[in-house]
């Protein structure tokens, strides 16, 4: 029997796995701020909420359906990004307004249009209560979405996360023409980096190398559908931040989350490298190749440190 779900944003990713549910025998509605409508109204005889808004609009409805929230009924974030205020994740800005609720965070390499043209793929739900993701997994299977659980939704969110400032970075260096082992080493780096705010905020090191981490790394960083990477691409061929984002069209959560990464980094003692000098190159401080020469002539020191 066939869940009713209510998808909060019907953007890309929202309407995707709306209509992956519904054709799987699920009875789904949804609703999205620019098309209007009682979101509160879409809270009662529901099974699950899942939330597809970008990460600015998270805090706002988190807000508005709060008082409204049935108890018990679980939901299951999608957001990817930082909050630049809360500095912190889609589902602990959810966790604030909805402390009673069961929540999990749905996380992976995926492409929604790769997804809507019924191409395979695989994702994670990730949940502190073990018998939900298992729910959640059975439930929300496709055909052609293969889904996996883990315990570390804070992990699995800082990953999501992050990898859209460097596929922005991997983007810079497609745009730039470094080349392969350039973007070889850009990502591995990354990958690093992404891993210190990972464990910092309390994930776990494992979900770095898992399907939300190097996986959704990797799809986002070297897909021409990716708009985090066209975004950096357009910064790499001499565009201002509000001129690629409007080339793209879309929301893109790379600049927002690296803003949100390098302030949390300042109050933490981080070193994050590659989100500084992308946030440095979103606020015109430098160009582009001056981004990259950065990077390269920073201090040697040991691949792993001891």
């Amino acid at each position: 029997m066939g869940l009713r779900i209510t998808v909060l944003g019907r953007g890309a990713w929202g309407g995707t796995l709306a209509r992956l549910w519904q054709d799987s025998g699920h009875a789904v509605r949804s609703w999205s701020r620019r098309d209007g409508g009682d979101a509160v109204a879409l809270l009662q005889d529901c099974d699950l909420v899942v939330s597809a808004v970008s990460m600015a609009a998270v805090a706002g409805l988190a807000r508005t359906l709060a008082p409204h929230w049935p108890q018990g009924l679980p939901l299951l974030s999608c957001s990817k990004g930082l909050d630049l205020e809360g500095l912190c994740s889609a589902s602990q800005l959810w966790g604030q307004h909805l402390p009673g609720a069961p929540l999990a965070v749905l996380s992976g390499p995926n492409l929604a249009d790769e997804l809507d043209r019924g191409l395979p793929a695989a994702s994670v739900v990730a949940a502190g209560d073990a018998a939900l993701a298992l729910r959640l997994q059975q439930a929300l299977r496709v055909p052609h979405l293969r889904l996996y659980t883990n315990a570390d939704p804070i992990g699995t969110e800082a990953a999501g996360a992050l990898k859209n400032v460097m596929a922005v970075a991997a983007g810079i260096s497609d745009g730039l023409g470094l080349g392969a082992t350039a973007q070889a080493s850009l990502l591995t780096r990354g990958l690093a980096e992404i891993g210190e705010v990972l464990v910092a905020l309390g994930g776990q090191s494992s979900t770095l190398y898992g399907l939300a981490g190097l996986g959704d790394l990797l799809a986002t960083a070297n897909s021409p559908l990716s708009r985090n990477s066209r975004f950096g691409l357009a910064m790499a061929e001499g565009l201002s931040e509000a001129q690629a984002l409007e080339a793209i069209g879309a929301t893109v959560e790379g600049p927002r989350t690296a803003r949100a990464a390098l302030l949390l980094a300042s109050r933490r003692g981080w070193m994050l490298p590659i989100c500084e000098q992308v946030v440095r190159l979103l606020d015109g401080a430098i160009d582009a190749p001056q981004a990259v020469q950065t990077l390269m002539q920073r201090d040697l020191k040991a691949e792993v440190e001891r």
